[in-house]
């Protein structure tokens, strides 16, 4: 077994880690404070590869695997976690459903322009009453002709108002549950489309969510990706990619949070001391460098069973439900020891945690990851 990576994948983290350091670390704060999104930086985003980056070089992408997405995801994450879930959701779910499951006209039409950042994605599954019950959804597309017709309302919808498509779940048949979703491509400006304002968010607020809604949409049917009723399931299949992901953004802001930690513990004196010197702080670093290479260790096990084309739910699962833990533990501790400087947002590390939340809850909530991975141990044992 061989934890050394390759010189491309190195390469991917030195271009990552530049790349934030000067395009998102300055004015990242003041984007946060007026909840802007990064438009230039996620076009430079796109000009590097990042915002296609498992994509094939045939549609336009930096073709290359789950693990260089995930080390640049950790490195985006580490300085600016609003770019990082944009770059999350135009790869992990939008991209990635197209790769899966689109047809190859359906490829040719919209790939190029997702891979290359010239457009953005978004992924609209929940709806105001479905919470973590994906499938209680009520907007509907009824079929007439060679078109379907679309009412309803979705919500939490990632990338919503500066996307230029949404991946769209709603049923198309009632009454007979998951069974009954369908998958659409809806672009922006189809009339009958309209997004609501932008969510006034605890954290990651440089990135925009918003509501979405439809009255009498109509989609040509050629917009529908796979077969009726195929919704759900290519919802649920992609998602357990999309936790790669989110964990790998999770394991960016504990970073981070350990970063901010050691550094403040140096410089910082308290009784004639500085922090590092103090028992107490050690054990803090110690504790929290050992859960942030856990993590990373988790996440790059998920990717890597999803390189090899092998069955991941469960890793996926694990690798979110302790990542997330981690960057929310390792964010408050980085919190603590900085002290009522660490409670300013003059610092920067208040923001760590409160980015690290969503990283709980989005994706699937860490009580849903306990049930993926229980369920899959229980069926495999």
């Amino acid at each position: 077994m061989d934890f050394t990576l390759s010189s491309e994948h190195e390469l991917v983290r030195q271009t990552a880690r530049e790349f934030a350091r000067d395009h998102l670390a300055p004015g990242v704060m003041e984007r946060d404070e007026a909840a802007r999104f990064p438009a230039e930086q996620v076009k430079m985003m796109g000009d590097l590869g990042f915002m296609g980056i498992m994509t094939p070089e045939a549609y336009g992408g930096a073709g290359m695997d789950a693990l260089s997405y995930v080390i640049a995801m950790e490195e985006i994450a580490r300085v600016d976690a609003s770019a990082a879930v944009i770059m999350s959701v135009n790869n992990s779910l939008v991209i990635q459903i197209f790769l899966d499951w689109a047809s190859d006209e359906q490829k040719a039409a919209y790939l190029p322009k997702l891979a290359t950042g010239e457009w953005i994605g978004g992924f609209s599954l929940s709806e105001p009453q479905s919470g973590s019950d994906a499938s209680n959804m009520r907007t509907y597309a009824r079929k007439e002709g060679h078109e379907y017709v679309i009412n309803g309302t979705k919500n939490w919808v990632t990338n919503g108002i500066n996307s230029n498509l949404v991946i769209l779940f709603c049923l198309t048949t009632k009454g007979i549950g998951y069974k009954g979703i369908s998958a659409f491509i809806v672009e922006k400006g189809t009339p009958g489309f309209t997004t609501g304002e932008k969510e006034d968010k605890l954290g990651i607020r440089g990135s925009d969510t918003c509501e979405l809604y439809f009255q009498d949409c109509r989609v040509p049917e050629a917009n529908r990706i796979g077969q009726e009723g195929d919704g759900f399931r290519i919802a649920m299949h992609t998602l357990n990619g999309g936790r790669i992901g989110i964990a790998a953004q999770a394991l960016g802001i504990a970073q981070a949070a350990l970063d901010h930690s050691v550094s403040y513990a140096k410089e910082r004196k308290q009784f004639g001391r500085t922090l590092a010197e103090f028992g107490a702080i050690q054990s803090k670093i110690a504790r929290m460098a050992t859960e942030v290479d856990a993590s990373r260790l988790l996440v790059h096990r998920a990717a890597f069973l999803k390189d090899q084309h092998q069955t991941y739910i469960k890793e996926a699962a694990m690798a979110k439900l302790y990542a997330s833990r981690t960057a929310m533990q390792a964010a408050r501790e980085c919190v603590q020891i900085h002290g009522g400087y660490g409670y300013m947002q003059e610092f920067g590390v208040e923001r760590l945690m409160r980015d690290a939340k969503i990283t709980q809850i989005y994706e699937g909530t860490s009580e849903i990851q306990e049930l993926v991975i229980a369920r899959e141990i229980l069926k495999n044992s």
